[in-house]
C-alpha cells in the first residue's frame, strides 16, 4: 500500500515538474495569442480606414479586409501551437490539402470571385450603366462579388456570373456621356438630295435634345436597287438617347412626306437605341 502510495506521489510530482518546465512555453503561447488578436484587430480596422480614403468599392473594401483578417487568424493560430511545442509541419499540410480540395470543388466560383474583383478594382461599368455583354443588354442595378446584376428594358432582372462577363466583351454605353444614334432612310431616285439633307438637318439643328457639339450628320451612304439610301447621325445625352432616336424617326417621315418627297419603303436602324417598352 505504501508503494502505491510512492508511486501515486511520484507520478504526481513528475506531473507538477512537467507543467512547471512548461509553464513558461504555455504563458508566452497565450500572450502570443491575445497580444495577436488584439493587434490583428488593429490592422483590420487601419486597413479597411485606408481603404475607404482611397474610394474603394465598399464591397471590394469588406472583402480584402475579410480576408486580411482570416490570414492573419490563421497564421497566429499556427504561430501560437507551434509556440505550444506541437508540430506544425503535418498540419500545414492538411490546410493545404484542404484548400486545394476546396479550390478545385468551387473553382467555377472562385473564377467567379476574381472576376468579381477584376470589375469593381478597374470598373468597366458602375451602377446605373447601360451595358451589352454575354448578349444581353441592361442597366447595371447591382455589381456583386459573384455576379452582376442587370435590369433589361422589359424590367427582367439578369444575373451575369463575373469569371464569363470580366473576360468577356463589354460594350458600356453610359461612360461616354452622351452616343450617337444611327440611322438610314431611302428616298427615291427622283428625289433632290440636297432639298432631303436639308429638312433633314433643320429638323435635328430644331431638336432640343439632339447635341450640336459633335454636330449632327447627313449624308448619302449608298446607291442602293431601291433608291438612294441616307445616313443620319444625330447625338444625344444618355438621358436623351430614346427620345431622339423616336423623335428622328418620326419627324423626318412627316417632314418628308409634306415636303412631297417619296420615302422607299425600307427603313433600317443600325444603333442600339433599347427602347424602354
Amino acid at each position: 500500500m505504501e508503494q502505491e502510495h510512492q508511486k501515486i506521489a511520484l507520478y504526481i510530482q513528475k506531473i507538477i515538474d512537467m507543467m512547471i518546465g512548461y509553464s513558461p512555453k504555455l504563458i508566452s503561447a497565450f500572450l502570443i495569442l491575445f497580444i495577436g488578436l488584439y493587434l490583428i484587430r488593429i490592422i483590420n480596422r487601419l486597413i479597411r480606414k485606408i481603404m475607404i480614403r482611397r474610394n474603394l468599392d465598399p464591397t471590394l473594401t469588406k472583402f480584402l479586409a475579410d480576408l486580411l483578417l482570416w490570414a492573419l487568424r490563421i497564421l497566429l493560430f499556427v504561430t501560437f501551437i507551434s509556440k505550444l511545442g506541437i508540430e506544425t509541419s503535418s498540419f500545414v499540410a492538411i490546410l493545404g490539402a484542404i484548400g486545394l480540395a476546396v479550390g478545385l470543388s468551387l473553382q467555377g466560383s472562385l473564377s467567379n470571385l476574381a472576376g468579381g474583383v477584376l470589375i469593381i478594382v478597374f470598373k468597366p461599368f458602375r451602377d446605373g450603366d447601360l451595358i451589352e455583354a454575354q448578349g444581353i443588354t441592361g442597366t447595371v442595378s447591382e455589381i456583386q462579388l459573384f455576379v452582376t446584376k442587370l435590369i433589361a428594358a422589359n424590367n427582367q432582372t439578369v444575373f451575369i456570373p463575373n469569371g464569363p462577363l470580366s473576360n468577356g466583351s463589354i460594350i458600356n454605353y453610359s461612360m461616354q456621356g452622351h452616343r450617337r444614334a444611327e440611322f438610314t432612310f431611302t428616298i427615291a431616285y427622283d428625289a433632290d438630295i440636297k432639298t432631303v439633307k436639308q429638312i433633314i438637318l433643320n429638323l435635328l439643328l430644331n431638336d432640343p435634345n439632339v447635341l450640336k457639339t459633335p454636330a449632327p450628320r447627313v449624308f448619302v451612304k449608298s446607291l442602293a436597287d431601291n433608291g438612294i439610301v441616307l445616313a443620319v447621325y444625330p447625338w444625344a445625352k444618355n438621358e436623351d438617347f430614346d427620345a431622339v432616336s423616336t423623335n428622328t424617326l418620326e419627324n423626318c417621315k412627316y417632314a418628308l412626306e409634306n415636303a412631297g418627297i417619296n420615302m422607299q419603303p425600307y427603313v433600317q436602324e443600325l444603333s442600339k437605341t433599347n427602347l424602354q417598352e
